[in-house]
């Protein structure tokens, strides 16, 4: 039988100093912004009962969740993401606070994908939602909270040290794939078949289940979903193909949110994507999805889910949005890499005098240094081991003196 002791599980990883400096910067980066912007900090457990994801709509597809028993049989799951269980805080908790509520969370979540293709299974997630509004307002405002992230990545990473990363950011409404489908006569598991290949813009085997389902206006309309993406143009294209009332009313919103971005983002990266299709389909509007350059998939994700509050008994809007915080730090480790800073002293103490030495840190510490102990009493030793580390300082305690050394 094989043992598995010495590797980790498939999708996950041990993160090292540098890389766990990485994670840290961007956590600290994310976490200023939503504060700056009047968020607070809620943390969910890493394990909710399996109910909190098996509602009536089915967000999460049970083969993909990591699945476990209680000590009294039952069944729990690691959190797949950060909105559900907040939702379920939000109807119990705090259902009485004021809103709208603005919340932010950094945690992990778990994904088993059918086939990992390299993917993790553990992401660790840094994130917003705005509660209690249904407003444009609202919208924009996670939607400049997701360009911060975006422009920031390089900026103040440490001292002296700032470098710029091309970004782009995707704009889509959920709502127009859906009145496509709705008007569709195809079965369950062609519909999500379909949703898959639109979001992989997988043209040809698109067009494949398409045709077997029969040419029509709507699989005609399918088929081009996926090529409306790009600039100010997108929306002409939709309007020529889009013969709806209910869709171009979707779409004259969409133009004006488009504007109002293009209007605070200068640099011009912002996208429309029609064919942007969630396989978390909590959405209801808006979807987003940036990416930077670097990394082949996207580092930030969200949209509007009106409607999945409500499947804990509060029937109000929401709006928000997660950051990769793995993939941000990937992109970063491209251009900069942490220094594992040495401790400013190392302190010696001889035979007996350990209660000293470890009083002198404690001061020392205080003061606000890093302190480190040599753990035996050669102090010819902990000279050579300072000067391996690059500790700058040395002090020996002994019972007649404190005796300072600076390593050349």
């Amino acid at each position: 039988m094989r043992r598995y002791d010495l590797i980790t599980p498939e999708g996950t990883k041990d993160y090292l100093f540098e890389e766990c400096a990485l994670k840290r910067i961007v956590e600290t980066k994310t976490r200023q912004l939503f504060k700056s912007m009047g968020y607070s900090r809620l943390i969910t457990p890493n394990l909710e009962f399996y109910d909190v994801y098996n509602l009536n709509s089915r967000y999460f597809p049970q083969e993909e969740l990591c699945k476990l028993t209680d000590n009294k049989g039952r069944l729990v799951v690691l959190r797949p993401d950060s909105t559900v269980p907040i939702a379920r805080v939000v109807a119990t908790r705090l259902k009485e606070a004021m809103l709208p509520l603005r919340l932010y969370y950094t945690q992990p979540v778990y994904q088993f994908a059918p086939s990992l293709k390299g993917k993790s299974t553990e992401i660790n997630q840094t994130g917003i939602e705005l509660i209690g509004s249904g407003s444009k307002m609202a919208d924009i405002e996670v939607i400049s909270m997701a360009l911060s992230v975006l422009s920031s990545v390089g900026e103040k990473i440490a001292e002296n040290v700032n470098f710029s990363v091309n970004y782009s950011l995707e704009l889509g409404d959920v709502r127009i794939f859906r009145e496509l489908m709705h008007r569709l006569n195809a079965t369950p598991a062609q519909k999500e078949e379909i949703r898959s290949l639109i979001e992989a813009k997988n043209y040809p085997a698109l067009n494949d289940i398409l045709d077997k389902i029969g040419e029509h206006k709507i699989t005609n309309a399918l088929k081009k979903l996926p090529t409306l993406f790009g600039g100010e143009e997108v929306f002409e294209r939709a309007e020529e193909i889009f013969q709806d009332a209910r869709i171009a009313e979707i779409l004259e919103n969409m133009r004006e949110l488009y504007h109002t971005v293009c209007d605070m983002n200068e640099k011009g990266n912002i996208i429309i994507d029609l064919g942007l299709v969630n396989k978390t389909d909590y959405y209801t509007g808006l979807v987003i999805k940036g990416y930077l350059e670097g990394y082949g998939e996207e580092v930030l994700s969200g949209g509007r889910y009106d409607k999945l509050l409500s499947e804990f008994g509060y029937d109000i809007p929401a709006v928000g949005m997660a950051v990769n915080v793995d993939a941000v730090a990937n992109v970063i480790a491209k251009k900069y890499t942490p220094k594992i800073t040495a401790p400013d002293i190392l302190i010696v103490a001889e035979k007996g005098c350990e209660a000293l030495a470890v009083k002198k840190a404690v001061v020392l510490r205080e003061s606000g240094l890093c302190v480190e102990h040599f753990l035996e009493t050669d102090f010819d030793l902990a000279q050579d081991y300072a000067r391996t580390r690059n500790i700058k300082k040395l002090i020996l305690i002994s019972s007649e003196r404190e005796q300072e050394v600076c390593i050349a």
